[in-house]
């Protein structure tokens, strides 16, 4: 699903992104949420090293590293998300989107 108004943000937004990503992954608060172990999307249990960091509005979209836009995700829903933001997730699964 892409939507017609997809616009990617510019490489330099997401070169400081991914930078602060980085960053954000040695943090003690994302270290605790690693071991908790339960993805934001599917709500099931995983072992840390299964475990990736979705940004909600993907950085491609112009979302941010921040504690606020990110959380653990199981990598099959991280893949399965993709670019989408959640507002789209949402009219998609309403069967609202665009394919």
């Amino acid at each position: 699903m892409t939507s017609e108004y997809y616009i990617p943000a510019d490489p330099q937004h997401k070169g400081r992104q991914r930078a602060k990503a980085r960053e954000l992954k040695r943090s003690q608060w994302w270290k605790q949420k690693l071991a908790d172990g339960i993805c934001h999307h599917c709500g099931q249990r995983f072992a840390p090293e299964d475990l990736t960091m979705d940004h909600l509005v993907p950085v491609g979209r112009g979302g941010r590293s921040t504690k606020g836009n990110v959380v653990v995700s199981c990598k099959s829903c991280n893949t399965q998300k993709a670019h989408l933001t959640p507002a789209e997730i949402q009219l998609a699964d309403l069967g609202l989107g665009n394919s």
